[in-house]
C-alpha cells in the first residue's frame, strides 16, 4: 500500500480501513485486512498506561515504529509526531519527522493541528515525507480544550475546521484524520477536499475510518465512547486463560509428560 493507493481508494469510492497497533505480534496479524496502521500516540495510554498522549517521547515513538513495520507487509504505516516534536519550529518537526522515518522505516507521519502549524507540515512534506493531518478533537492540546468532548459543535469553530482541512489538502496531506465532530461535518469536510478524509467519532460519510486496536479488540473495558464498536471481547478471554494457567501449574497439570522433555 502506498500514499497513491489510498489516494485512488478516494477517488474510486472504496472505503479505507485503519487502526492502531503497537508491536510486531499484533500488526502481523491484522496486517491483510487493513490498508493503513497507525503507530498511535495513543501508545501513552494503552501501552505505557499513562492517562494522556502527551507523555510518550519520539526515541519511544520510533522504537514501537520498528516493530510495527517488520509486521507490516501490506499496510502503509504512518507514525504519530508526538507532543513537543513539532511545535517549537519548523526545522525541529523536520529533523524529527526524518529521524522517525529514517530509524523507523515507516512511510509518513501524522500531525495534529491547522494553519497554526501549517508552516511545520509544508517543510516536512517539502523534505519528501508523507504527512497526514489531525483536526477536530486533537488529543495533544487536551489541556487546552479541558477534555475530551465533542469538538467543532459551533459554527465558527466548525468553520475554522473546515478552513484548516482545506489548507493541509492544498499544503499536500495525503489524508486527514477528523477525531469526534458532528457528522454532517464531517461530510461536508470529506466533499470539500481532494486528499482522504479518515474518521475516529465522526460519522460514515468520510472516506475510511479508524479505531484504537486495543479498542476495538475489547481489551480496554472501562473506554466505551459512543463512536467505539466492540468487535471482539479480548478481555474477558485473556482474563479466563490467564486465570486457567494458573491454575494448571499450582495444581501441577501443566506442564504434563508430553509438554516435558
Amino acid at each position: 500500500m502506498t500514499t497513491a493507493k489510498i489516494r485512488q481508494m478516494k477517488a474510486s469510492g472504496e472505503k479505507i480501513a485503519m487502526l492502531t497497533s503497537y508491536d510486531y505480534t499484533l500488526t502481523s496479524l491484522i496486517d491483510d485486512a487493513v490498508d493503513m496502521i497507525l503507530v498511535g500516540d495513543s501508545a501513552s495510554n494503552v501501552v505505557c498506561g499513562n492517562s494522556y498522549t502527551l507523555p510518550i517521547t519520539v526515541d519511544e515513538m520510533i522504537f514501537l515504529a520498528r516493530g510495527v513495520v517488520r509486521g507490516a507487509k501490506h499496510a502503509l504505516v504512518v507514525v504519530d509526531m508526538p507532543f513537543g516534536s513539532y511545535q517549537v519550529s519548523e526545522e525541529d518537526a523536520v529533523r524529527n519527522a526524518i529521524r522517525i522515518i529514517k530509524e523507523s522505516g515507516a512511510e509518513a507521519v501524522k500531525i495534529e493541528g491547522g494553519e497554526e502549524i501549517l508552516p511545520a507540515i509544508q517543510h516536512i512534506i517539502q523534505a519528501g515525507i508523507p504527512v497526514c493531518g489531525h483536526l477536530g478533537l486533537t488529543p495533544q492540546s487536551v489541556n487546552q480544550f479541558g477534555g475530551y468532548g465533542l469538538r467543532a459543535k459551533e459554527e465558527a469553530e466548525a468553520e475554522k475546521l473546515l478552513h484548516d482541512a482545506q489548507l493541509l489538502d492544498q499544503a499536500g496531506c495525503f489524508c486527514i484524520v477528523l477525531e469526534k465532530i458532528p457528522a454532517a461535518l464531517a461530510a461536508r469536510v470529506a466533499q470539500s477536499v481532494h486528499c482522504p478524509v479518515i474518521g475516529i467519532g465522526a460519522g460514515s460519510a468520510t472516506d475510511g475510518q479508524v479505531l484504537v486496536l486495543h479498542d476495538m479488540l475489547g481489551m480496554n473495558e472501562g473506554f466505551k465512547p459512543k463512536f467505539l464498536r466492540h468487535f471482539a471481547h479480548l478481555a474477558q478471554d485473556i482474563r479466563q486463560a490467564a486465570a486457567a494457567y494458573s491454575q494448571a501449574v499450582k495444581d501441577s497439570s501443566f506442564p504434563n509428560q508430553e509438554e516435558s522433555y
